[in-house]
């Protein structure tokens, strides 16, 4: 009777003892689920941030160059926004660019500017500068420079060129947030520090 006690004793402590073990792991795996999501949801929010602000800076380049083209333009070096988008295009875009379709219509503004050059406007030859570089730029540049700190560096330095060459041309810092053509030309090129900034930042944590 006492041998029966201790063997039932003994079992119910080895049962309690895996439940305890059990519950245990459980709460680990918990741990460890909660502890990766949270770091795919914080790296998923930069990595939309980082692609979102990529946008804006292309967006603000490409506004740029527009207004160098009409009644607003400047005396700043806007030739420089060439590298600075080619540095700064969204991924699938660049790719899409450097493929067949870049070659293609890199192909079509050689030919039009060789051969018709009556009929290639001056407003392309930026535009179509920037598609020969996507196209022909080595993969030094390509792959490794543009998304490293080395690119977002000189995207710092261009936009650093650039304001301190509006502010020169408008006359001072205060017209060139007062004057009806300074105002539009300031706020792109600060939309230029957006992409940049942020990068090095995420880069350095």
């Amino acid at each position: 009777m006492v041998g029966g006690k201790m063997t039932y004793l003994k079992m119910k402590t080895d049962y309690e003892a895996e439940n305890a073990l059990i519950s245990s792991d459980l709460k680990e795996l918990g741990n460890s689920l909660q502890l990766l999501a949270n770091h795919a949801l914080l790296g998923g929010g930069l990595g939309f941030g980082t692609s979102f602000l990529k946008w804006v800076a292309f967006c603000a380049a490409v506004y740029l160059l527009i207004l160098d083209r009409t009644n607003w333009k400047t005396n700043i070096l806007t030739s420089l926004l060439i590298p600075y988008i080619f540095l700064s295009l969204p991924n699938w875009l660049f790719h899409l660019l450097r493929g067949e379709v870049g070659k293609w219509i890199a192909f079509i503004a050689v030919i039009l500017r060789l051969f018709f050059p009556r009929r290639f406007p001056d407003w392309l030859e930026l535009p179509a500068s920037l598609i020969l570089i996507i196209v022909v730029a080595p993969s030094l540049f390509a792959d490794v420079v543009k998304g490293h700190w080395v690119g977002l560096v000189i995207c710092l330095i261009i936009g650093c060129y650039l304001l301190q060459e509006h502010i020169r041309a408008s006359g001072g810092f205060r017209n060139s947030f007062t004057k009806g053509n300074g105002i539009s030309n300031s706020i792109g090129i600060l939309l230029l520090f957006i992409y940049p900034v942020w990068a090095l930042v995420i880069w350095i944590i």
